[in-house]
Formats: structure tokens, sequence, C-alpha cells
């Protein structure tokens, strides 16, 4: 028996997460596993229940379970709240009260999606990278930060604002041997991204990645500009195995590759620590507070959410490859949400692709 705590939050969460319940459930009777799902609130919702987007009662029981499961969180109406109130603030306190620092982000690109992609099918055929995203440090986290006024050479109030790019050496120390095991277990191959011609956070960075390259041997250490990453990333993903960058670059890098598989809505992450506490397991897109409610949007990415939480957590590989294998075979028979959807496709709604992958794991 496994507990796992659900935060569906806003927007599509509740629909996202639901499907990947559904998953879950269904792979557990394969495998003669059950789960004890219990719901939290966070974000917006528990904004308009708690007047705080992210209780107490959220934090202890996303402690005391085996895994969590999460949604999306943030909705337009909130954009006028205080930062502290805004739902986007319960993302970054649920990960620093589980000390989950390390975010994996595979990017795997489907043959049977290879046309979907905005990039040229010779460019993207094969890709399969890891992105190692450090996620409690950095400029979300670093202080002081904030806006304020002050007073210009006229004599005039300007605002400025102002978030500081922090890495402690330890910090950037735990990570790389995270993306070191992570490259060692795939091809070997680790490429580190920074900024390290402009950015004094950077020098550390790759100073540090080196250090603890000595302790890898079996592991080849390149780095690369982000800029420049940014640009390899579309032009040539198959040079990349596993990626190893701080928390903003890694927003944005894996959003970008997006774009290779061909849509957000295929893009799981697992979020994690190395102290034994709980792993978090959500999709890397957003609440999309526009499709709410119109059981549209594309479940996969939380659905191979799950999938991690069955390989990480519960170590069981077969599990994972199972709901890998059967969300394959239900894009290869053409099944597809409005996101991925082309003239021709089998057009399914949220909860139709869910039951369509709970099918095929049923099927084995």
């Amino acid at each position: 028996m496994y507990n796992i705590t659900v935060l569906a939050g806003d927007g599509i969460g509740p629909e996202i997460t639901n499907e990947a319940v559904k998953v879950l459930n269904a792979a557990g009777k394969v495998f003669g596993i059950k789960f004890n799902f219990q719901n939290a609130l966070i974000g917006g919702c528990a904004y308009e229940k708690y007047s705080n987007p992210l209780p107490d009662e959220t934090i202890q029981m996303s402690h005391d379970c085996d895994a969590v499961l999460l949604g999306a969180v943030g909705d337009w109406k909130y954009d006028t709240l205080p930062p502290e109130l805004r739902p986007e603030r319960a993302l970054l306190g649920i990960r620093k009260e589980l000390n989950l620092y390390a975010n994996l982000r595979p990017v795997v690109i489907f043959d049977e999606l290879i046309s979907y992609s905005a990039l040229k099918p010779e460019i993207i055929k094969g890709t399969d990278v890891v992105i190692v995203r450090e996620l409690t440090g950095d400029v979300y986290f670093g202080t002081p930060k904030g806006i304020e006024v002050r007073i210009d050479e006229d004599g005039n109030g300007v605002r400025y604002g102002y978030n500081n790019m922090i890495y402690s050496e330890k910090e950037i120390e735990r990570i790389a041997h995270v993306a070191f095991r992570t490259a060692s277990s795939r091809n070997k191959k680790l490429c580190s991204v920074d900024k390290a011609n402009v950015l004094d956070v950077s020098r550390l960075w790759r100073e540090i990645m080196i250090d603890v390259s000595k302790s890898y041997s079996d592991v080849e250490l390149t780095h690369m500009y982000v800029d420049n990453a940014a640009m390899q990333l579309v032009a040539n993903p198959r040079q990349f195995d596993t990626i190893v960058t701080g928390n903003i670059f890694g927003d944005i890098l894996s959003d970008e590759a997006s774009m290779i598989s061909g849509s957000l809505g295929l893009l799981p992450s697992a979020s994690m620590s190395d102290d034994g506490s709980v792993a978090l397991y959500e999709p890397i897109h957003g609440s999309a507070p526009d499709l709410k409610g119109l059981n549209v949007a594309n479940p996969i990415a939380t659905i191979l959410s799950a999938a991690m939480m069955m390989k990480y957590s519960f170590k069981n590989n077969e599990a994972y490859e199972l709901i890998f294998n059967s969300v394959k075979q239900v894009l290869k028979d053409g099944c597809r949400t409005k996101d991925i959807h082309k003239d021709g496709d089998k057009l399914l709604s949220t909860a139709e692709m869910g039951d369509a992958v709970c099918n095929k794991i049923l099927s084995v």
C-alpha cells in the first residue's frame, strides 16, 4: 500500500491528475499494488479556502505520504494578489519544505509524433535527453529581493526591482552529484550549462562541476553557455544526453525543449532530494485556466509523471515501462488530444486519453 498525496491545484490540474490516478490504479491491478490517494489544496484553490496558497495541512500531508502528485497552480484572477499570496508562491514553498532540490525533466520524442514538432524530423528523431535542474536556489530564492523606490540624481523617486542569483558551494555540489549519477546510468555524457563568461555565480558553478567530475571518471563532462545551449537544443538536440543547469536556466531550457516533443502537454518531471524526503511528480506545463473544465487538456505529461513515480519512489521499473509503452501504443493508434491533433487523427478528450492508456495497461 502506497500513500500518495494529490495536489490537483488550479485550472486543468484536477482533470489531468484524475487521469494519472486512473492510470496508477490500472498499473496497480497488474502488479498487485494498492494506492491510498489523499487530496490536499495548493495554489489558488487553497487561497480561496485558507487565504494561504500553501496551508500547513498541505505541507504536513506532503511530508507524511510516500509520494506527491501535483497538477498545476495559478489563474489570471489571482494576478493582483500580493506576491506572497500568489498561487505560484506555493510551488516554491512546497519545493523548499520538502527539500526538493533536484528536478529531472526527460525530453523524449515519440516516433509517432515526429511530424507534430515544429522542428524537422531529421533533426529531432531519436532525441532522448534528461535535463537535471537545480530547484531550490538561484534567483527564485536568492535574498535580498524586492521592489523599492530609490531617489535618483534629480531627486525623483524611481522604482527598482532586484533579485539575487545566489548559489552556495554545497548547493552546487549536491545537484552535481545527482547529475553525474544520472549521466552514469545513461550514456555517460554530461553537459553543464552556465553563463561563466559573465556571471560570478556561474564561474563558481563551473569550478564545482569540474571538481565533482573527478569522482566520476566514467562520465564525460562538457560545458556550454546558456545562450548557445538554447540554440543547440533546437539545432541539434541529439548531441545532448544529460544536461545539468541552474534553476532559471533549467526552467527556460526545459520549456524550450517541449518544442522538440511537440507540446508542453507531453513532458513530465520528478522533483526529489537525497535525504529521504518525499519526491514530487508533476507535468512541466501550467494550469491553462482558459482550458479549465473543457475536458480537452493533454494528460500525458501527468501520466508520464506518475510513471516516473513508479520508477523513482517505488523502484518499480516494470510498472514505469508498462505505463510508458502504453502511452506510446495509444499514440501509435492515432489517438490525440487537441494540442497535438491533426486531420485524420482520433481526437480524444482528457478523460478518453486516460481511459485509452488504462485499457492498454490492462490488456497485457
